[in-house]
Order: structure tokens, then sequence, then C-alpha cells
């Protein structure tokens, strides 16, 4: 049996009452909400905070709000609600498409989107969505409230920019006329962590041309988005020929490593293969969108 190392619990009552905590517990306290990536690890002694701040009854953090130009997206919002919100489906049908291949049920009803970020796992889907979507991430702390891209969110594996001391509370991600989006990713067994997965946003110009795109992978060895596939996407007509030297050009830019989900020369067909997919269908989909 896997047992956690002792530990302290605590309640929070609002965002402000968790700050506090965090300020006062110092280095060793972590807040949990699902906690389906913070606990397996406690057990297997990779973390051993000496505080766990819960944060579930922080229903400020709770919502999906459009407000002008941005979707609004509470940290606290379950991987549940935005698989079934009717507003993510229509502005966003890549969010719909990444909740549907995340993990399991159970899962789902306990994760949130704020802890999928923070937790900033390689093989984590929401980073990628989020990072082709540009999104902005809200973060709060005893100095304030600050607003960051998501490019400067996630420094790296397991790490972002939200301090010991802060707290993510919001996402938000511009709404973009004309625009589709799509994510695809192949597991070995379901609810399995990705081989390999990529996602993409399209912004078609008035004349059907892409005026803007971004390419992203998960599991792959790529930090953010696939430089230069916006450059290479802008101003040009869709069609199978620019998809394919899209993925050419993702799979010469990933870097994943050989292990027991498969080896390199796989896992960069994958990022070859995938890419083409999420660009023919957020194509597609922008396409619809300009019909409509």
């Amino acid at each position: 049996m896997q047992i956690p190392a002792p530990f302290d619990y605590v309640r929070a009552t609002s965002v402000a009452n968790a700050l506090e905590l965090l300020s006062r517990h110092g280095a060793e306290s972590r807040v949990v909400a699902g906690g389906h990536s913070l606990l397996p690890m406690m057990k297997l002694r990779l973390s051993r905070p000496e505080w766990l701040i819960d944060i579930n009854d922080l229903y400020e953090l709770d919502f999906i709000l459009r407000d002008g130009d941005k979707l609004r997206i509470g940290a606290l919002t379950r991987h549940t609600t935005l698989l079934e919100s009717d507003d993510i489906a229509a502005l966003f049908p890549i969010v719909r498409d990444a909740e549907a291949v995340i993990a399991d049920p159970v899962v789902r009803n306990r994760g949130t989107i704020g802890g999928s970020l923070c937790q900033a796992d390689p093989a984590e889907d929401l980073s990628t969505v989020c990072d082709v979507l540009a999104a902005e991430a809200v973060i709060r702390g005893p100095a304030g409230e600050r607003t960051l891209p998501m490019a400067d969110f996630h420094r790296g594996p397991y790490e972002t920019a939200v301090g010991q001391d802060e707290l993510l509370c919001e996402v938000r991600i511009p709404i973009r006329p004309r625009s589709g989006s799509a994510y695809e990713k192949v597991e070995r067994r379901v609810g399995d962590w990705a081989v390999g997965a990529a996602g993409a946003s399209v912004t078609l110009a008035a004349d059907g041309t892409i005026a803007d795109a971004a390419v992203g992978l998960t599991a792959l060895g790529l930090d953010h988005t696939v430089a230069g596939a916006a450059e290479l996407l802008r101003g040009r007509q869709p069609g199978e020929e620019l998809f394919a030297e899209a993925g050419r050009l993702a799979a010469a830019a990933c870097d994943p490593v050989a292990d027991q989900r498969g080896p390199i020369d796989y896992k960069r067909h994958l990022a070859d293969e995938l890419t083409r997919r999420v660009l023919r269908q957020a194509c597609a989909r922008a396409a619809q969108t300009q019909e409509g």
C-alpha cells in the first residue's frame, strides 16, 4: 500500500482566505481541488507537502462567462462542465475534442482546468489547447492580480509562473470570428496519457485564405506552439498540400523520446499525421462558421 507522508489539512473559504493560508504555511503548502495528479505523487512520496489547502468551496472560481470578445473560464471549472458547455462547443470545439479524451468520467467529474494547467505535465492536453487558442492566465497573489499569456505561464515540465503564494484564478480565451479549432490524440487505451496529440486553431480571412493559425503538440517534446507554423500557413488557401507541409514542419520541430509508448520515428510520424488531421478539421470548422 502506498501511503502519503503525514500532512495537515485546511479548507479555504474564499480566494482571499486561500492566499492568506498559502502565505502563512509557506513553501510546504499545496492547494488541492480534484487531486488526481497531486495525490498519486504524494502516495509515491514524490511530493511531500506539509499542508494541503482545499479550494473546492471557492465557487467564485467555477464559471464560464462570455465577456465581449473573450470567453472567461474560472480555474475551478470541472472538465465535465467544459465538455458539456454549449458555448465551449460553439466557440472552441478543440476544448470539447480534448475533454472527451481526458482520462475517464471519474477524473473529469472532479478534475479542474486550473489543476490541469498548474500541473504542467508534458502529456497534459489542456496546456496544448490553451497554447493554440492564445489564452491568458489570470493569477492572484499578495501583490494583486496579473495576467500572463499562456506562452509565459508554462515554463517547462511541471513548472509554471504561479508563485508559491499565488493562485491561478481564471483563463481568458480571445473570441475570433471565422475561426475553427480541433484536437486529436493517440493513446494506448481509453483514458491513458497521450502517446502523441496535436491541436490547431485557424482563423480565415474573408476570401477564404488563412489569416492566422497555431499548431501545438502534446507529449512529443515540444514546448508551446510549432515555431513557424503561423508564417507557413498565413495567407494561403487551405488544402492537403499545405497541411502536409505543416505536418512535416511539426515533425521536424518536435523532440520526442523513446519509451514504452513508442520509438522516436513513430512519434515523429504522429506529429506529422495528427497535425494534418487537426488543420483539416480546424479549417473545415472555420469555413462553417464563415458560412453561418
